[in-house]
C-alpha cells in the first residue's frame, strides 16, 4: 500500500535537500518514519526556544526618571505614587498585585503572586494562610522581598525588608470584610497541602456553604495577616536603551554615615541612584 505526504508536512524536514520534490510517493513504514521525525524535531523546538530577538520598547531618554522627579523624599509617598498611576491606568487590571519571594532558612528561595492590602509607614500588608508554603518559611526566616512590575508604565518597584504577623483582630476585622464566598475558601484550602483531585475542593466548598449559609464564618487560626517593614525600596523605569533608571531608598541603621552618591532623605531613609 502506498500513501502521499503533503508539501506542508515535508517542509520540516529536508531528506531530498533544500529542492525536494512537491510529492512523493511513501510506503506506510517510510511514512511512519517521517512522522516519527516530525514529532521528534518540533518537540525539540518547542522545548529550546530562542527568545533573543523578543525585545520591547520602553521609554526614551528625554522621558527618564530623574532625581527632581521624585513626589516626595519619603519613599512611601513615592510608592503611593505610582501606585496611583497604576490603579488610574486603564490597561492595568490588578495595580496591587505584586510578587512575594521567600526562602527557607537554608535560603531556597520561591514567589508567588499575592494581592497588597494596604501599606502605611509601618510597611506593606497582605495576607494568606500561615501553614502555607510562604507562611512556613516566613516562620523559620521572616525577611521577604516585594515586586509590583506595571508593563504598560514600563515601571517596578521593589521592596526588601522584614516580616511580622498582624495583630488576630486586624486579620479578624479584614476577614469578615471579604465576601462570603472567598472566607469559605479560606476554610476550605489548606493551602500547599496535596488533595486527591478539584472535585474534593468542590465537595467541601458545598458543605460548608450549606453549614454557614445563615451564619459567620469563624477565621481559622490559621490564616491571617503580614507585615512587610521594609529597609529597601527601588524605583525602576525602563529605557529603551537599556540605560535603565534606578532609584533605591535605604533605612539607615544607627550610627551609619552617608555613603559616596547617597543623598538624605526623609524618616530616616537615604537614596542613590544605581547603575542599571
Amino acid at each position: 500500500m502506498r500513501r502521499i505526504l503533503s508539501t506542508s508536512l515535508l517542509r520540516h524536514f529536508r531528506p531530498f535537500g533544500r529542492n525536494s520534490p512537491s510529492r512523493i510517493d511513501l510506503t506506510v513504514g517510510e511514512r511512519s518514519a517521517f512522522l516519527l521525525h516530525f514529532c521528534i524535531k518540533t518537540t525539540s523546538d518547542r522545548s529550546n526556544m530562542d527568545l533573543s530577538n523578543m525585545r520591547k520598547k520602553y521609554r526614551e531618554d528625554d522621558e527618564c526618571f530623574e532625581e527632581s522627579q521624585l513626589v516626595s523624599l519619603d519613599p512611601i509617598k513615592q510608592f503611593g505614587n505610582w501606585l496611583d498611576e497604576a490603579t488610574k491606568c486603564p490597561k492595568i487590571e490588578e495595580a496591587n498585585a505584586m510578587c512575594i519571594a521567600t526562602a527557607t532558612k537554608d535560603g531556597r528561595p520561591s514567589a508567588r503572586m499575592v494581592l497588597l492590602k494596604g501599606y502605611n509607614n509601618e510597611g506593606f500588608r497582605f495576607f494568606t494562610n500561615y501553614e502555607s508554603r510562604k507562611g512556613t518559611e516566613l516562620e523559620s526566616n521572616p525577611y521577604a522581598c516585594l515586586v509590583f512590575y506595571w508593563e504598560p508604565l514600563n515601571k517596578q518597584i521593589r521592596i526588601e525588608g522584614s516580616v511580622e504577623r498582624i495583630p488576630h483582630q486586624s486579620s479578624c476585622e479584614y476577614f469578615h470584610s471579604r465576601p462570603k464566598s472567598s472566607q469559605i475558601g479560606a476554610v476550605v484550602s489548606l493551602q500547599s497541602t496535596p488533595i486527591p483531585n478539584r472535585d474534593y475542593l468542590r465537595k467541601k466548598n458545598a458543605e460548608l456553604e450549606e453549614k454557614y449559609k445563615d451564619t459567620e464564618v469563624p477565621m481559622p487560626d490559621y490564616w491571617g495577616g503580614y507585615v512587610v517593614k521594609p529597609y529597601s525600596i527601588e524605583f525602576w523605569q525602563g529605557q529603551t536603551n537599556r540605560l535603565h533608571d534606578r532609584i533605591i531608598f535605604s533605612k539607615m541603621k544607627d550610627g551609619e554615615k552617608l555613603g559616596e552618591f547617597q543623598h538624605e532623605a526623609e524618616g530616616g531613609w537615604v537614596y542613590q541612584r544605581l547603575s542599571p
